[in-house]
């Protein structure tokens, strides 16, 4: 029997299921801890949670809003744009303000309903659909780029959602993905916290880390073994850490928010981005490789991290 959380032996259909339900019943609201008291899904809710997200990722870059860069916003106008996991759309909102021509897909049909539900009280237009990654119901080389930030690690097979989102690129399209990175700071304090007490009780690493992790079930990679994955299908990979507030001074909240005032801004960025909990890659297929499932010799371009 599947509780709140996956099991090691679970079938990857239970997971899966697992996987739709949990993030059905739980919105990805950024107010754990503190809760909004807003109507959920009204215009001022959703002003509310974007301010969450966007003060809890001002880590990762020294611009007001991080993912601007991040998604490569200056160029999306009129490309055809996949986005995997919308969640409340935060991020489907920006890419279709920036002119793109949205796709956003959601394993979960509360994520879904709340995504059109801000784009109907914006006056957007986008196509948001139920869709498991896993199983994109698209024609081969369809999109110029597929967005997807702390998603695909949370699939029962990210393998296959990886190799999925590879089929749907065109040729000369870039993935950009965010996981989950083992050599963080918050791994490491799982592990610390955990794993002797687990490893008597007979639970695996995995299990531990994802139990303490949001999600029904989740992966986490060292960027190599990231890399490894990614290089099956695509020709250029490019990976960085970004990370929280916890990442750059992992003490308890209540410690941790007056010391951070002390610490100049530009250090605690540096601190996240060397031991940050997040994976963020740019992952590019070739303008020659069509269909191809491995990684072709060309190498057409290069991205850099700031």
């Amino acid at each position: 029997m599947i509780g709140d959380h996956g099991s090691i032996g679970s079938t990857a259909r239970e997971l899966q299921d697992g996987n739709r339900r949990w993030w059905t019943e739980n919105v990805m609201s950024y107010d754990w801890k503190d809760k909004s008291g807003l109507q959920r899904f009204s215009r001022e809710w959703f002003d509310d949670i974007d301010r969450r997200l966007l003060h809890g990722s001002r880590l990762f870059n020294d611009r007001a809003n991080p993912f601007v860069e991040l998604m490569d916003l200056a160029h999306v106008e009129g490309k055809r744009v996949l986005e995997i996991g919308c969640g409340m759309g935060f991020h489907s909102e920006l890419l279709r303000r920036a002119g793109a021509r949205l796709t956003a897909i959601d394993i979960s049909p509360t994520s879904v309903a709340s995504t059109r539900k801000r784009f109907e009280l914006k006056g957007l237009e986008g196509d948001v659909r139920e869709m498991d990654a896993e199983s994109l119901h698209f024609p081969d080389d369809e999109f110029d780029l597929v967005w997807s930030w702390g998603v695909i690690h949370h699939s029962a097979r990210t393998g296959r959602a990886v190799k999925e989102i590879h089929r749907v690129l065109k040729p000369g399209g870039e993935a950009r993905l965010m996981v989950y990175n083992l050599e963080g700071m918050s791994a490491y304090v799982t592990i610390v916290r955990h794993y002797l007490l687990g490893f008597w009780r007979g639970k695996a690493i995995d299990e531990l880390l994802w139990r303490d992790a949001d999600g029904f079930t989740a992966r986490f990679y060292t960027r190599d073994s990231w890399r490894d994955l990614l290089s099956i299908f695509f020709d250029e990979v490019e990976i960085a850490f970004y990370g929280h507030d916890a990442d750059a001074l992992p003490l308890p909240r209540r410690l941790r928010r007056p010391l951070l005032r002390i610490i100049a801004l530009e250090r605690q960025r540096r601190l996240a981005r060397s031991r940050g909990s997040l994976l963020f890659s740019v992952a590019g297929k070739s303008a020659d490789q069509g269909r191809m499932t491995g990684p072709s010799a060309s190498r057409s371009r290069a991205w850099k991290f700031s």
